[in-house]
């Protein structure tokens, strides 16, 4: 007995539809909302147009505070473009050539925006420990507080656009981090600079860059980490490996479990993790299907919504010659 089962689940703005046939394939598709377009279309807009403002003024005043974020805040653009193309590239329909689409995009981008924040905060790190050893003439601190306030608002409001999808989306979520660790460094140099015009201290601009550092570095190494263990088709956060073992293994007339894999294709959440595996059934299992579609509802239930099954045989599944997971194992 050798059987392949397909269940296709699709949520769309315009309503949900569940298409439930005895192929064990299980589908569920939700894609960002349309308005984060806009939202990236706005945010590089934005912080170009600021990035200008803070390198003018930095030359002008000699300040290496706001020319270090004016540079940092570049960055930030380009990886908001990166995330942008990737937002797009994950809404692009499967074809002959992706069939999964261009999902796996939105992971390359969240990696990607990790990695180069973690460089912009090295080098923040070892821009104030030469100013912390050999600290040069303070810049205007009326000038340096009132070009940050105004990146403190531009970062803050470009944050926001995309706080609501970076509970869900792991590229969104990388492009609110930037913006929002932005925001938070452009506070720090308001303060270092209301600091400095109070007392004159001319460690204040370092030092606070140096707590900031390690506000962001402890929010993004996370971020880095788990998009390179998606990379590498690493079992999504939030899944658990026994657990989808059990439930499968719980299922009536499975004796064992072999060939389970699962993965992400994209950074949406339970749409985007796909799994496969090999059920074997007892040949008193007269009807294969029923048992597909109890597996793809306790799938969901553990946070899985692309799954493809494959039921077979006692006999066909000692054949396969690969280890198995038997019911016995699992509940010793």
């Amino acid at each position: 007995m050798h059987h392949d089962a397909h269940t296709h689940d699709h949520d769309d703005p315009r309503g949900h539809h569940d298409h439930g046939h005895p192929h064990g394939h299980g589908h569920a598709h939700v894609h960002a909302p349309a308005h984060y377009g806009r939202a990236f279309a706005l945010g590089v807009g934005l912080n170009l147009a600021f990035v200008g403002i803070e390198a003018f003024y930095g030359w002008a005043v000699g300040s290496l505070a706001l020319l270090a974020d004016a540079g940092h805040n570049l960055s930030d653009v380009g990886g908001l473009l990166l995330a942008w193309a990737a937002y797009a590239a994950a809404r692009l329909r499967p074809d002959d050539r992706h069939t999964y689409g261009w999902r796996r995009g939105s992971i390359l981008a969240g990696f990607v925006n990790a990695v180069v924040l973690l460089a912009a905060m090295a080098w923040l790190v070892w821009e104030a420990g030469a100013r912390l050893v050999a600290p040069g003439l303070a810049p205007p601190p009326g000038v340096v507080m009132g070009v940050a306030a105004a990146g403190v608002v531009v970062n803050g409001v470009t944050a926001w656009l995309f706080v609501a999808g970076s509970r869900h989306d792991l590229n969104l979520r990388g492009a609110f981090l930037h913006m929002a660790a932005d925001a938070l460094i452009s506070l720090g140099v308001v303060v270092a600079g209301a600091l400095t015009w109070w007392r004159g201290w001319g460690w204040i601009d370092p030092a606070v860059s140096l707590v900031i550092v390690g506000v962001i570095v402890a929010g993004t190494a996370p971020l880095a980490w788990q998009t390179l263990h998606l990379l590498f088709d690493g079992v999504p956060a939030g899944v658990d490996l026994r657990a989808v073992r059990r439930a499968l293994l719980a299922l009536p007339g499975v004796t064992s479990v072999h060939d389970l894999h699962v993965w992400a294709v994209g950074t949406g959440g339970a749409p985007d993790v796909a799994l496969t595996a090999h059920l074997v059934v007892g040949a008193d299992v007269p009807h294969p299907d029923a048992v597909l579609a109890q597996a793809v509802v306790a799938l969901r239930a553990l946070g899985i919504g692309h799954t493809t099954l494959q039921v077979e045989s006692v006999a066909c599944g000692a054949g396969c010659g690969y280890a198995v997971d038997s019911a016995a194992a699992v509940r010793l």
